[in-house]
């Protein structure tokens, strides 16, 4: 009785020795984390899909440029990644127009920098935590490996002032230092999941938005 109650998790954590508590401590710490980043880039690239999706057709839909760019304005903060790489074309364009004094390869250098940089600015934040989670699922196997062999160390050790060594004596101290090495793959495998999804979403957002500039310079050149 008293062995299967030692053999089960909870007694297995609080039993096991400092350093291996530390290490199950850090990849709990980095699992919650990466839990927390998971639904957040769950949310935000959803929300950006979807508001790709209606400024495309609102766009699309609607050849008056400087409609959809008083729309922006008034719902600015509302706006989405797309909507913001249009404002910011539309806008440098519209200001380097009534300069008068530029050609018309200019102004759309221009604009197409201005969009760049906005492009840039909203990858830069489509793409946060991606790196943590990258991280979090290369790193966090190696962590628990850690773990366990420092586990397993302390228990072979232990085996010194044993007169006659039994599995009764080797299986507490190898099982707390694995469960290491199973919360580091709890870690990593959600992580790594996460992260190659969002990856992929991103880079599809990423090639929308870049077809989109294209599309939007060949607008902007054929207006009068």
């Amino acid at each position: 009785m008293e062995t299967s109650q030692s053999m089960s998790l909870l007694p297995l954590i609080t039993n096991a020795s400092l350093p291996v508590q530390l290490v199950m401590g850090l990849l709990l710490l980095a699992s919650l984390l990466s839990w927390w980043f998971i639904f957040l880039k769950m949310f935000a690239i959803r929300q950006a899909r979807e508001q790709t999706d209606a400024f495309e057709e609102a766009f699309w839909g609607n050849p008056d440029l400087a409609r959809l760019y008083r729309d922006f304005l008034d719902e600015r903060e509302n706006a989405g990644s797309l909507e913001r790489i249009f404002a910011a074309g539309y806008a440098e364009y519209v200001k380097l127009r009534k300069k008068g004094d530029m050609d018309n390869s200019a102004v759309m250098d221009g604009a197409r920098r201005a969009m760049r940089a906005t492009y840039q600015r909203e990858m830069d934040d489509l793409e946060s935590h991606l790196p943590f989670l990258a991280t979090v699922g290369s790193v966090s196997p190696y962590v628990g490996l850690l773990g366990t062999v420092w586990g397993i160390m302390n228990a072979f050790r232990g085996l010194a002032n044993v007169g006659q060594a039994t599995l009764a004596h080797v299986a507490p101290g190898i099982a707390e230092a694995l469960v290491a090495t199973a919360m580091g793959l709890f870690a990593a495998i959600p992580a790594v999941v996460a992260y190659n999804r969002y990856a992929a979403e991103t880079t599809r957002l990423s090639s929308r938005f870049e077809s989109f500039m294209e599309e939007f310079s060949n607008v902007l050149q054929r207006q009068p």
